[in-house]
């Protein structure tokens, strides 16, 4: 991958796009992650404003530490990046206060988990609606249009996603060249959403390495039947997530009504 190309590519791609949707910048979650802490940067390079927000909601102290650290190390390197905290932990307990919880679910937890999600949408089009900025989507490609690891109309709403044709491995290098802290380059994945040390690997069953591999197996239009042991797992587990999370990729389905019943 030529990543000094990929870089200005994807700079002057967001450059057009808030040219043309004659906005005035860009707005951000950042968790502490690589893929907001790629974005962000790209966004940074751009010189538009670009507002970079913490949303923690009971949030591990080693994510909040991340967080701040790049966006310290931004605002220190580009004078257009600001930033906000908006801790949503107490918005989060009234909505569970306000909405009955089931006693046993075995779906409470991952219901609870994207409501974080769909809070902090939420948040960011407030701060979008003020500045007229762009709200910028982090997810890579494996996750956006692979697995469907993200939370529909959480952080899957967003008004663009500049780095969604790219693979996690090469958003890590993106990050390498970017000078993301070596403590986000270091961090296991993790979306964070469930109060606890799990990691994407935890919740999704195989690594991005892995996913990688069976995405591009899936591509050169191989079949379970053509690999064993760990492989057939991993294979078998890509083509199971990427087919049940269609609903996330595809645009929303519209009932067309006959002309003539009209």
């Amino acid at each position: 991958m030529h990543t000094k190309k990929v870089i200005e590519h994807i700079v002057n791609w967001l450059k057009d796009y808030a040219n043309n949707s004659n906005m005035e910048g860009f707005v951000i979650g950042v968790s502490g992650g690589i893929d907001s802490a790629v974005t962000s940067s790209l966004c940074a390079k751009t010189g538009f404003p670009t507002l970079c927000v913490e949303m923690p909601i009971h949030q591990a102290k080693s994510q909040v530490n991340r967080a701040k650290e790049h966006i310290e190390q931004l605002k220190n390197n580009y004078p257009n990046i600001s930033n906000e905290e908006i801790n949503l932990t107490s918005v989060f307990e009234e909505f569970k206060n306000q909405n009955p919880i089931p006693a046993n679910s075995s779906l409470l937890d991952l219901s609870l988990a994207n409501t974080r999600a769909r809070l902090r949408m939420t948040s960011l089009y407030y701060f979008a609606g003020l500045h007229r900025y762009l709200v910028v989507g982090t997810g890579n490609k494996v996750e956006d249009f692979g697995v469907g690891f993200f939370t529909k109309y959480g952080d899957g709403g967003v008004d663009l996603s500049p780095i969604a044709d790219l693979l996690k491995s090469e958003v890590y290098t993106l990050g390498t060249l970017l000078n993301v802290p070596q403590s986000i380059l270091n961090a296991s994945p993790t979306d964070g959403l469930f109060g606890d040390d799990r990691t994407d690997e935890d919740q999704i069953g195989a690594s991005y390495d892995e996913l990688e591999w069976a995405m591009k197996m899936k591509d050169l239009n191989h079949s379970p039947s053509d690999f064993i042991n760990r492989e057939k797992t991993v294979f078998e587990l890509y083509n199971r997530l990427n087919k049940i999370n269609q609903h996330k990729v595809k645009p929303i389905p519209v009932c067309n009504i006959p002309q003539d019943f009209k």
